[in-house]
């Protein structure tokens, strides 16, 4: 049986764009909404470390790709080198004094470091699955846009870029992760993935939704309220973990490859509202 690989017309662009987030200077650039607000931060708090370690997990591996394959790995790894310098500048925003972002950051840091500690191929399996995560919640905001009705327009368009390109790479890890376990026997290939992704599913949920409600209750949350308020905001309304679980059970599916799903048709207006940063710059 022949292996599921991106198709060949999805093509991994890197778009070099800067944002305008001064927005976050202000608080609760959500359409006012603390918990929302505080959801996102905390999300965008992970992404700078955890998008390196993404990069480096596929690094490792490019001695052994070739072809499209490695091609889609250069444009994966600047893509979120961008990814990566854009949430910086977002998280840097954020009012320290009031929210414990430092605090955030530093476990944020040691998660990484022990994930890193764990080698090569544990970094590759973990990127497949939080890649299969951010590709479900990136769906989930193209089904439902009016997530950011209301938002601040500079921190709208970046999350809005953010979840285009993730989804535009959602299968780049994971086709490194099959070129590089060829010789594993398929149930092997299907044990160890479907193990890590029970692993980060329960790690990823619940270290978002602490850090969220740890900023929460710098907005005077008490700490069980802000907790409930949080978990409310990602499994219930608007249910950003709850949403996509179509997307998501997918993965337990042998046979799986994240583009056994179609695009959604807002893909193509939004990668055309970004076409500008494609274009080559005037010497």
């Amino acid at each position: 049986m022949s292996t599921k690989t991106t198709p060949a017309d999805v093509h991994v662009l890197p778009r070099d764009i800067r944002f305008d987030v001064d927005a976050a200077k202000s608080g609760h650039w959500l359409s006012g909404d603390p918990v929302g607000t505080a959801v996102f931060n905390a999300l965008s708090l992970t992404f700078p470390d955890g998008e390196r370690l993404f990069m480096d997990a596929v690094k490792h591996y490019r001695p052994q790709l070739k072809g499209k394959l490695l091609d889609d790995v250069k444009g994966f790894i600047a893509q979120e080198a961008i990814h990566s310098r854009e949430h910086h500048v977002l998280n840097q925003l954020i009012d320290r004094d009031r929210y414990p972002v430092a605090e955030v950051e530093a476990e944020i840091r040691e998660r990484v470091s022990i994930a890193r500690s764990r080698g090569p191929m544990a970094m590759l399996m973990s990127t497949i699955a939080l890649e299969h995560f951010t590709a479900m919640m990136a769906e989930m905001h193209m089904a439902h846009q009016n997530l950011f009705d209301d938002a601040d327009p500079g921190i709208e368009r970046l999350w809005r870029w953010h979840a285009m390109e993730e989804t535009e790479h959602k299968a780049v890890a994971y086709d490194v992760f099959m070129e590089v376990t060829k010789d594993w026997s398929p149930f092997l290939r299907y044990r160890r993935r479907v193990i890590s992704m029970a692993f980060i599913t329960y790690m990823f949920s619940r270290n978002i939704t602490q850090y969220a409600a740890r900023l929460l209750e710098a907005d005077g949350y008490a700490p069980k309220a802000a907790l409930k308020a949080v978990k409310d905001y990602v499994w219930k309304t608007p249910g950003i973990f709850s949403r996509g679980w179509k997307t998501y059970l997918a993965w337990y599916r042998p046979g799986f490859h994240p583009w056994d799903d179609p695009v959604r048709p807002e893909m193509e207006a939004w990668k055309a509202d970004f076409a500008e940063a494609l274009a080559p710059k005037a010497a």
